[in-house]
């Protein structure tokens, strides 16, 4: 009972702000409706059983390879929004006596709810995308009814979101429990140790060498190539946070102005928090790369008849499909984790305003803080893609022009999207500055 009063206490309106609730609640909605979304379209590829079958089905796994690694890290952004916020509180509370069951019980009894919650919200987004996504034609026909997931489906979908945030909320209560006066007075940074690009290099070299292997079985060649796109994707969650971290110091070094300056300081704070708010964007980056190649791969290729009638046409159309979700993907992560970084970075903006820095300064260097990550893990992101799709199709497909063109589309599509949440934050800068608005974020 004591658990659930103070929890009471500290979520009721009055004793937090409803952005620190209704974010993570919308990222865990989006999450739970691209994730069902993105699901319900591969399992629709099981009912055929003809001889392009298995062809399609392989595909529609890349695809949910290509998605379902993003969303979760979505859902993972998700548990850790406000995490400096929750920190300090619970920091409070354990130096005024609070045991850690008490604090590790709150935690993650909270990140479950709202996980919980925007799950429910998400599985509504889905039944209404459902009718639109039905239209969407494979082999000459829609979708249809095979759209709709059998309910244990939706179920599981559910529970793994809630599992999820409650994890990573488990996870990043360490500190707190251990340091509790470390964590209140922000004596230490996130560090980020370069072993990490070691094990992301061993990975992709690996992947490389497997995809140049010849397999007899077409199912172990398809399980190689899944499995070295998911190691891809798995190496920029594991080497972004570092890059971030070498890009920044090296800007420190070299800052001559204070917008440079303190930019580098706020990645160099939280390299894996920069790495939150652009890791989208890196994801869809890595997504070009095969879209790109892909399309270039088909171009010119229209069989008129045959199983293969509408193979090109139906490649177009996943392409599409999955370049769509990524950036709805994108769009969430970014503008979910740029509000959340304002209100976790409150106390910093409103003591550097109370210090005379000029708006303008202020915006420059939170505007730094996010492009010069972004533009560093987007390009690498697109050399680890290119690194794996080389072994399948050579160098002529990967730089045709089509393929470059789709990239730098996407590229500049998400340098877009974040410039856009740079944006639409300000105003949640503007409260978090005027009188008592830090108080009350």
């Amino acid at each position: 009972m004591t658990t659930v009063r103070l929890l009471w206490l500290l979520t009721r309106r009055g004793s937090a702000a409803r952005g620190t609730v209704a974010l993570p609640v919308a990222a865990f909605a989006a999450t739970t409706t691209l994730l069902l979304t993105v699901l319900a379209g591969a399992v629709s590829f099981l009912r055929w059983h003809d001889e392009m079958a298995t062809f399609y089905q392989s595909l529609a796994a890349l695809a949910v390879i290509l998605l379902v690694l993003p969303l979760l890290t979505l859902g993972g952004s998700a548990a850790r929004l406000s995490a400096r916020r929750r920190d300090d509180r619970l920091a409070t509370l354990r130096l005024l006596g609070a045991t850690p069951a008490t604090v590790a019980a709150m935690t993650v009894a909270e990140s479950a709810v709202l996980a919980l919650g925007g799950a429910v919200a998400g599985v509504l987004g889905y039944l209404l995308l459902g009718p639109a996504v039905q239209q969407i034609p494979f082999r000459g026909e829609a979708i249809g009814a095979a759209y709709w997931l059998p309910p244990l489906a939706v179920l599981a979908a559910v529970a793994t979101v809630t599992v999820l945030g409650a994890v990573s909320a488990a996870v990043g209560l360490r500190r707190v429990v251990i340091s509790p006066l470390g964590v209140r007075t922000r004596q230490s940074a996130d560090r980020v140790r370069g072993r990490r690009a070691v094990v992301a290099a061993i990975v992709v070299v690996a992947a490389v060498v497997a995809l140049q292997s010849s397999f007899r079985e077409v199912a172990v060649a398809v399980a190689v190539i899944l499995g070295a796109f998911a190691a891809g994707l798995g190496v920029l969650n594991l080497v972004g946070p570092w890059a971030v971290g070498v890009v920044a110091r090296s800007q420190l070094r070299r800052a001559r102005t204070a917008e440079r300056l303190i930019a580098a300081r706020q990645v160099l704070d939280a390299p894996k928090a920069a790495w939150r708010q652009v890791g989208g964007v890196a994801m869809t980056s890595f997504v070009a790369v095969f879209a790109g190649t892909g399309m270039a791969m088909m171009a010119g290729q229209e069989p008129t008849s045959g199983p293969e009638m509408y193979l090109a046409q139906d490649i177009r159309t996943g392409i599409l499909i999955t370049l769509v979700a990524s950036f709805l993907t994108v769009a969430c992560s970014v503008g979910v984790n740029q509000a959340a970084s304002v209100l976790d970075r409150a106390d910093l903006y409103v003591s550097l305003d109370r210090l005379g820095m000029p708006r303008k300064t202020l915006e420059a260097a939170r505007t730094r803080a996010v492009m010069v990550p972004l533009l560093t893990v987007a390009l690498g992101s697109a050399g680890v893609a290119a690194a794996l799709v080389l072994p399948l199709v050579g160098l002529a497909l990967v730089m045709a022009p089509l393929s470059v063109a789709v990239l730098l589309a996407c590229l500049a599509a998400g340098v877009g999207l974040v410039r856009l949440a740079l944006l639409g934050t300000r105003p949640v800068v503007g409260a978090v500055l005027a009188p008592g608005g830090a108080a009350r974020t």
